[in-house]
């Protein structure tokens, strides 16, 4: 019994052996293919792989611009230093009642840098307490600036500007002083009234350069120093004396 069972088996053997021997070469191929990926596949994911690479590397490009050679330098820490302008100091000293005021106060410091002017500035002043009777018709406003006239009360008769035709009883710095002659011109039934009265004045300013740019200690010095004989000071950057440099 044992005999046969192993001649069926050596039997069975041979029959595939033999059977797989007479496939052809075509059909083992597509059952060999079969456990294999399709050459569609592996040419869809290569591209696909190209595509992402050149993606990724248009994706840098478009995101970055194109660097030239300084530009490299500057990531690099290279860079070279951008020149940074330095202007002079200008002083500005006033205010002179003259340019000729200003000349002598130039050469009495020594003529100090190496530009100088004097310029011309209108500035206001502080103003004044008016006591004033107010405007009127001009034949009304003649005929009571006759009247204070001969009564020797101080006066004058506005002839031009927004207050013509009033008469002016006084200008006065103080307000306290304005006050107490207003009562007193009322007590002589005066329609007087307290008005402020502007003004400007003509002035005169020196300016001059120091080479070199001045520090806050160096400045707050000089500031100290030209504040005991100049009512105005101001030190501070500048591009240049624009007017010609006088000679002093």
């Amino acid at each position: 019994m044992r005999w046969l069972v192993l001649i069926l088996l050596t039997a069975n053997c041979f029959i595939w052996f033999a059977g797989d021997l007479l496939v052809p070469d075509r059909d083992r191929m597509v059952v060999s293919a079969r456990t294999l990926p399709r050459v569609s596949t592996l040419k869809v994911d290569g591209s696909s792989a190209d595509t992402d690479v050149s993606k990724v590397r248009t994706e840098t490009v478009a995101g970055m611009p194109v660097s030239t050679e300084g530009e490299q330098d500057q990531k690099e820490g290279r860079a070279e230093p951008v020149a940074v302008p330095v202007f002079p100091t200008c002083v500005r000293l006033g205010w002179f009642e003259t340019a000729d005021q200003a000349r002598a106060a130039y050469r009495s410091l020594g003529s100090p840098g190496d530009a100088h002017a004097v310029r011309e500035e209108e500035r206001a002043l502080e103003p004044l307490h008016w006591i004033i009777i107010p405007p009127q018709p001009e034949e009304q406003a003649l005929r009571l600036f006759r009247d204070l006239q001969r009564r020797g009360i101080d006066s004058y008769l506005v002839t031009r500007g927004e207050n013509r035709n009033a008469v002016s009883l006084g200008l006065f710095q103080s307000k306290a002083a304005a006050e107490r002659v207003l009562e007193a011109k009322k007590r002589q039934n005066l329609n007087a009234v307290l008005a402020m009265f502007p003004r400007n004045q003509i002035s005169y300013a020196l300016v001059f350069e120091v080479a070199g740019p001045v520090d806050t200690g160096d400045r707050d010095r000089r500031i100290d120093d030209y504040r005991d004989d100049f009512e105005m000071v101001e030190i501070s950057p500048c591009e240049g004396i624009a007017t010609p440099s006088e000679n002093p």
